[in-house]
């Protein structure tokens, strides 16, 4: 794969993302997504991402799983789709992470990783 802007990151970003969740759906999950709901502008300062993070620039996704209609808080509830994306990821030549595999770690964090973040 050629080497990514930050354009075409985030677009290839996008389209992985809707493939998460499609696999998610297909493996009897439910999933919605966190970002955009209650988030601010990364221009406000009460934001609860920083600017600058993988986050305010569209290349992570928080990611909300539910199964029966229990939503699952856990990092392990999300270890099948987190194995999956980073399949994804070495499959299609992009640097995609878990924060599953995060030392803190952060479940449902889907993420590209850019300029030394994940």
């Amino acid at each position: 794969m050629p080497t990514l802007t930050l354009r075409t990151a985030r677009c290839a970003f996008a389209i992985a993302v809707a493939k998460l969740v499609l696999h998610a759906e297909s493996i009897g999950y439910s999933v919605a997504l966190a970002e955009g709901m209650d988030r601010r502008t990364a221009k406000d300062p009460t934001s609860d991402h920083m600017t600058g993070s993988l986050h305010d620039m569209g290349l992570a996704q928080d990611v909300d799983l539910y199964k029966d209609g229990v939503y699952l808080m856990n990092t392990e509830d999300h270890a099948p789709l987190g194995a999956w994306w980073k399949q994804y990821g070495i499959d299609h030549g992009l640097p995609l992470a878990w924060g599953g595999d995060f030392t803190k770690k952060d479940g449902n964090h889907y993420s590209l990783s850019w300029g030394g973040k994940s």
